[in-house]
């Protein structure tokens, strides 16, 4: 593989940065906590070197690649491992339906993914009817932050509590930029996510996440102001009533609230129909 991978043209709008470090990635898949009854998704799987590390591991292991370029790589690299089935398919462009043909089983995720593709690939996985189990993703430090971000915090936004609606997310360690190959301009860090979608009861998950996406659209306005701009039938003055009659005050902002905020005043205005 040295003499491929020397002459690879490493694509900066692919966010390729790959890992060679043994132990780093060993840590990488013990952070997972898979075993060897796991079924595993890796998303991005550059030279091959995680997806090797996970095979020790795993029962299967499903890699998607959208680089074709680094076929001969992958095959010389990967040659005789009868447990990794790499698929050369872009992930977030593939449909629910066509993924479980190619994984129809429960997984795992666990993945060095491309920095440009974070939070779409995240909410591709927890905001589907998939059947994930957790998610093991090296991803920017500073996106890790906001994923376990506390209320009144900079780092809090829509995307904290999203995931905390349906799940747990812990940071398992940060690693320096210098551990890849190109190096990043950033420090990431490997989180954890496991998928509990019964974590929360909620009258209207849809109407819920529209609140969400609401009380952070303006994050200096008030969240009765973001709400009557977002909720058509939504008058200010019913709102402060709702908000008082709830306990918050009328001034309160979206970044003050907790995930359980949220879900009480989402079936608060359901109940008095302001949808």
């Amino acid at each position: 593989m040295g003499d491929l991978l020397s002459k690879f043209k490493y694509k900066k709008s692919l966010g390729q940065n790959f890992i060679f470090d043994t132990n780093l990635l060993e840590s990488i898949v013990s952070d997972s906590e898979i075993d060897e009854n796991d079924i595993v998704v890796e998303i991005g799987t550059g030279s091959g070197t995680l997806t090797k590390a996970i095979a020790k591991k795993a029962k299967k292991v499903f890699s998607f690649e959208i680089d074709k370029d680094l076929m001969p790589i992958l095959q010389e690299n990967l040659k005789g491992i009868e447990n990794i089935e790499v698929i050369f398919k872009n992930i977030l462009k593939t449909k629910k339906e066509d993924f479980l043909k190619i994984v129809p089983y429960d997984f795992k995720v666990v993945a060095n993914i491309p920095y440009y593709i974070t939070t779409p690939l995240i909410m591709y996985f927890v905001e589907s009817n998939l059947p994930v189990k957790t998610l093991t993703l090296t991803i920017q430090e500073e996106v890790a932050k906001r994923l376990v971000a506390k209320p009144n915090t900079e780092d809090y936004g829509a995307i904290t509590l999203s995931l905390n609606l349906e799940s747990d997310v812990f940071i398992k360690r940060n690693i320096s930029r210098f551990s890849f190959k190109p190096s990043p301009k950033v420090n990431s860090s490997v989180v954890h996510i496991v998928i509990n979608r019964e974590k929360y009861l909620m009258k209207d998950k849809a109407h819920l996440k529209k609140l969400i996406r609401a009380g952070f659209q303006m994050r200096r306005k008030t969240f009765a102001n973001n709400i009557t701009q977002n909720f058509a039938n939504a008058s200010k003055e019913d709102i402060n009533n709702m908000l008082e009659e709830l306990g918050y005050n009328k001034n309160v902002r979206g970044e003050a609230l907790g995930i359980e905020d949220y879900i009480l005043i989402s079936n608060k205005m359901i109940e008095k129909g302001i949808n």
